[in-house]
């Protein structure tokens, strides 16, 4: 059985550099420094994700909020309690 889960973002384009910020609520804040044009940030950010989670561009999916700062991504092949230690590595928490 193949793992997924979902993610809640709050995505920052426009952004000096790209990095996850921490915790927001129950979602992750994340600034791009792409701009919110022709899904250039939603591309940014699933770089970004997949680059922190140790996976592949491909396993991580926009699955809602093309078009908002607020968006939810499917993650295959991490439950969520492995992408919250994963993160959480990162931002220090």
């Amino acid at each position: 059985m193949r793992r997924a889960a979902r993610l809640s973002v709050k995505a920052v384009p426009g952004a000096s550099q790209d990095k996850i910020v921490g915790w927001y609520g129950d979602a992750l804040r994340v600034r791009v420094a792409a701009p919110a044009d022709k899904g250039r940030a939603n591309a940014a950010l699933i770089a970004l994700l997949a680059q922190a989670l140790g996976l592949p561009r491909g396993a991580v999916v926009l699955v809602s909020g093309s078009s908002s700062p607020r968006k939810v991504f499917e993650v295959q092949g991490l439950s969520s309690n492995e992408i919250q230690a994963r993160l959480d590595n990162i931002v220090g928490t």
